[in-house]
C-alpha cells in the first residue's frame, strides 16, 4: 500500500529592508506592531557590537514591556562555528526560550549569519530580524536569506536558507566602523558593481573617498544599490539554483583565501582578492578588457583593499582549498565570471558559471 502526502504549499517570505539612520526607535514601533507576532526577544550580539548598539536595543526591548534576554558572542569570523550556534541554542534554552520567541541579530555577517541559521533550527524555526551595524552586513549578509556557518575545511557549507522578518540598515552605525571594515564593505559593493550595476560602480570611481568621510548622500547611494543588485537576483533565485550563484562573484579565490589565512584577512579584503582573480583569468578568456580589469583593481586598491594574495598564504594549500567552494560540480571548479563592468558571463541556460581546469586557475594565482 502507497499513501501520497499531498503537502503542496504557497509561502510568501517576503519583507521590508528599512535604510536609514538611528533606526532603534523604529525597531521598537514594529515589534510594538506585532512585526514578529511574538512577545520574547533573544538580542543576539557580538562583544563590540554590545557596548555600541546591542545592549542598548535590548534595554529600549525590555522598557517596551516586553522580554527579552543578550546572547553575546565573541566577536570575529572565528565565531561563526556550529560549536557556537550550538552554545547559542544552549544558553536560549536555559533561559527558557521555546517556540514562543524570536530572535533579533543586531550586529555584523558574523551575527546576522549565526542568528538567522539558530532562528531557523530552534523550535524548527521561529522568527528573526537583522540590524545590521556594518556595510558589510548592509551590503551582502544581513539581505538575502543566506544563513550558515563555517567549518574546519570550508565556509558557509552548513546553514540553511531562512528569511527575515524584516531588516534594518542603519547607516549611522558606520560612523563607528574602523576603516578598514568600511574597505570590507565596500569590497562587496565593488563586486555588486563588477556583476549588475555600470552606475554603482562609476558612482564609486568618482566618489569612493567619500564614504570613509561618512557623506551621508554617498552612504545612502550605495546602501540602496547594493539591496537593488541583492534583491533583482534573490527575487529571481532565491535558492540558488542557477541565477544567484553570481553573487558568488570573486568568492570562489575568495572563500579561499579567506580560510587558509586562518581569518587573518577581514572577508572583504579576502573577495578583494578574489575579485581581482577572476578579473584576471576573465581577462584571459576575453571576458574583460585589460582597461576594464585594471579599473576594478585600481578601484579596489583606492577603497583600502589588497588584490594581490599575501606571502604568508602557501599558494599550493590555496589551490587545494578551491575545492570546497559550494560551486564545484563533480570535483571540478566552476567559477563566475564579470563581462566587462556591470554583467556577467551567461554559458547556457540559467548557467552563470563556468567550469575551468586547476592548471589555469593555479597560474593566476602564481601571478598573484
Amino acid at each position: 500500500m502507497v499513501f501520497n502526502c499531498v503537502l503542496k504549499r504557497v509561502v510568501d517570505d517576503s519583507y521590508d529592508i528599512e535604510i536609514g539612520h538611528s533606526l532603534q526607535d523604529k525597531l521598537i514601533a514594529d515589534l510594538k506592531n506585532g512585526l514578529t507576532g511574538k512577545k520574547k526577544f533573544a538580542v543576539v550580539t557580538d562583544s563590540i557590537v554590545e557596548g555600541l548598539y546591542g545592549r542598548d536595543i535590548y534595554e529600549r526591548i525590555l522598557a517596551a514591556g516586553f522580554k527579552a534576554d543578550l546572547f553575546v558572542i565573541p566577536e570575529g569570523e572565528k565565531s561563526k562555528t556550529r560549536a557556537m550556534k550550538e552554545f547559542l541554542e544552549d544558553s536560549m534554552l536555559e533561559k527558557g526560550y521555546r517556540r514562543d520567541c524570536a530572535v533579533i541579530a543586531v550586529g555584523g555577517g558574523v551575527v546576522t549569519d549565526l542568528a538567522g541559521f539558530a532562528a531557523g533550527t530552534f523550535g524548527r524555526g521561529v522568527p528573526f530580524v537583522n540590524y545590521a551595524t556594518t556595510l558589510l552586513a548592509a551590503a551582502d549578509a544581513s539581505v538575502g536569506g543566506k544563513t550558515a556557518v563555517d567549518t574546519p575545511l570550508a565556509t558557509n557549507l552548513i546553514g540553511l536558507f531562512n528569511q527575515p522578518d524584516k531588516v534594518y540598515l542603519d547607516i549611522d552605525t558606520w560612523k563607528t566602523l574602523p576603516r578598514v571594515q568600511i574597505s570590507s564593505g565596500l569590497a562587496e559593493t565593488i563586486k555588486h558593481g563588477c556583476l549588475g550595476d555600470k552606475e554603482l560602480f562609476e558612482f564609486l570611481e568618482n566618489n569612493v573617498e567619500k564614504i570613509f568621510e561618512g557623506d551621508v548622500a554617498a552612504c545612502e547611494y550605495i546602501a540602496e544599490h547594493n539591496c537593488a543588485v541583492k534583491y533583482k537576483v534573490v527575487m529571481q533565485d532565491e535558492r540558488e539554483s542557477g541565477l544567484r550563484e553570481v553573487l558568488n562573484l570573486g568568492h570562489t579565490v575568495g572563500r579561499a583565501v579567506e580560510t587558509v589565512s586562518d581569518y587573518r584577512l577581514y572577508h572583504g579584503e579576502a573577495v578583494a582578492i578574489g575579485t581581482a582573480a577572476q578579473a584576471r583569468l576573465g581577462e584571459k578568456y576575453g571576458f574583460i578588457s585589460r582597461d576594464n580589469r585594471e579599473r576594478v583593481e585600481k578601484l579596489l586598491e583606492r577603497a583600502g583593499l589588497p588584490v594581490r594574495i599575501p606571502d604568508y598564504i602557501n599558494k599550493q594549500e590555496l589551490v587545494k582549498k578551491l575545492y570546497t567552494d559550494k560551486k564545484v560540480r563533480d570535483g571540478k571548479l566552476r567559477f563566475v565570471f564579470q563581462k566587462e563592468i556591470g554583467e556577467v558571463v551567461q554559458f547556457g541556460e540559467n548557467s552563470f558559471a563556468k567550469e575551468i581546469a586547476e592548471d589555469e586557475i593555479a597560474a593566476v594565482i602564481a601571478e598573484m
